[in-house]
């Protein structure tokens, strides 16, 4: 395996799960300090406002990386998160730190599926969706980084230094345009073969194949889906028109025949489980310092959730290679409902942090086993699209989830932000649980899945 390509696209998503989970990680602070102002619904406003930019950065990166190359959007995203981190440091008015949030969020959500892509080029033969399962820790990993920042730096020098720490990624820039391989199937759907076999050579991996070329056409987006619910529409190397009329055709067959009702129960399935997974990464410290907890404590809980996530990417697909993705997933939101419901309970410390890490167990897989119950369940020819647009809709509920837990604060009703939460996991374990009763087994499981996640 190309470790350096890897481990550089790794330290990348750590970077973006850095600046992701930094504003939930300061926002007790900030809200305690009125810093600029903020009040808890405006809070929530600003957390939905990083998601928004997050859905318009993930839509349009594969478009771009078919036209700069995936090298240089990657560069060009860790470059503008660093940045809109300063212009959050720097931020005078709740209106101009809410553009930094947002420019933040285009960065964040366009290095995700570029990385995920880049990883897929270098990744072993059949080990693309453990690869992409390795990096995705990486995410995970700046989110416990987050907490520690928050830990150390805002209660002696505030909480614009906790951005200011977010700034430092930008030295990483220099590293990646030295170091960092382009993309194998950017080269390949460019003509430039030679190029890609000399890189495939030196880092010991297989070229893309063009019947792979040609069956990913929108892969970026559906690698993102499976692996950390992010979408992105990657075109193939035809005319641009010949890409759209291919997509419209693909979209279209999701509603045709008895299609149309798999479609929308996948898609709200996903709104609730990115509602689920963004509303609690943005409030989970706040909800527990309101629920008693100091601020020391409020931030365990932030390490242990993604402690917790890191252990849920590397088990979730063994579960549902064994019981079925299906099952798997509507088990997993049910016991992520309980969970977070749990945890509007005062209980003692320890077993409060056995609950914080299995939930974090849960909920961060159990939305990845909703893509990996569309990718079995769709037809081949569609697949792609299918995963693609199921992580697009509920990327609605990750923009919603930040807003609703603000506005339920401002009206003193934070006590249900958890209940709220947890229904929204209940209703995705009713969704994702109808549509596997309804829906049919279309190809063989495992192998379809590998490809899929694996995708270039």
């Amino acid at each position: 395996m190309a470790v350096l390509a890897v481990g550089l696209c790794w330290l990348a998503v750590l970077f973006d799960g850095l600046d992701m989970f930094i504003y939930g990680s300061v926002l007790p602070h900030m809200l305690e300090q009125k810093a600029l102002g903020l009040t808890p619904d405006q809070a929530g406003d600003l957390g939905s406002y990083a998601t928004f930019g997050m859905l318009v950065g993930a839509l349009t990166a594969g478009t771009v990386a078919d036209r700069i190359g995936r090298k240089k959007l990657m560069v060009a995203c860790v470059a503008l998160f660093s940045l809109a981190s300063a212009l959050c440091a720097t931020a005078g008015s709740v209106g101009v730190f809410g553009l930094g949030r947002t420019l933040a969020g285009i960065g964040l959500g366009g290095l995700l599926p570029t990385a995920i892509s880049m990883v897929s080029d270098y990744a072993p033969r059949g080990r693309g969706a453990l690869t992409i399962g390795m990096l995705m820790t990486g995410h995970h990993a700046g989110g416990i980084l987050s907490a520690y920042v928050a830990l150390w730096v805002v209660e002696p020098l505030g909480w614009r230094a906790a951005f200011w720490f977010c700034v430092l990624p930008l030295l990483f820039v220099p590293v990646l345009v030295g170091f960092l391989p382009e993309s194998l199937s950017f080269l390949v759907a460019k003509g430039r073969g030679e190029e890609a076999g000399e890189l495939a050579r030196r880092y010991e991996v297989a070229l893309p194949t063009a019947p792979a070329l040609a069956a990913s056409a929108s892969a970026s987006a559906a690698a993102s889906a499976a692996a950390s619910a992010s979408a992105s529409a990657s075109a193939s190397a035809s005319a641009d028109s010949q890409v759209a009329a291919c997509r419209w055709n693909s979209l279209a067959g999701l509603f045709r025949g008895g299609e149309w009702s798999q479609t929308l129960l996948y898609w709200l399935a996903s709104f609730g489980g990115l509602l689920l997974v963004y509303g609690v990464a943005t409030w989970l410290p706040t909800l527990m310092r309101g629920e008693g907890y100091n601020l020391g404590s409020a931030l365990t809980f932030v390490v242990l959730f993604n402690l917790g996530g890191i252990v849920g990417m590397l088990v979730a697909g063994r579960a549902a290679d064994r019981f079925g993705a299906p099952r798997i997933s509507a088990i997993w939101f049910a016991l992520t409902a309980a969970g977070v419901f749990l945890l509007s309970v005062h209980m003692p410390l320890a077993l409060t942090f056995t609950v914080v890490f299995l939930t974090g167990v849960f909920l961060n897989s159990a939305q990845t086993m909703i893509y990996a119950t569309v990718s079995i369940r769709s037809r081949p020819d569609n697949r792609a699209t299918a995963v693609g647009w199921t992580s697009g809709m509920g990327r609605f509920g990750a923009v919603f989830g930040p807003w609703l837990g603000g506005q339920l604060l401002a009206a003193n009703k934070g006590d249900w932000g958890f209940t709220a939460f947890a229904l929204a996991g209940l209703s995705s374990m009713v969704f994702i649980g109808i549509a596997a009763l309804r829906g049919s087994q279309r190809t063989a499981g495992s192998d379809s899945e590998q490809k899929l996640v694996g995708a270039h």
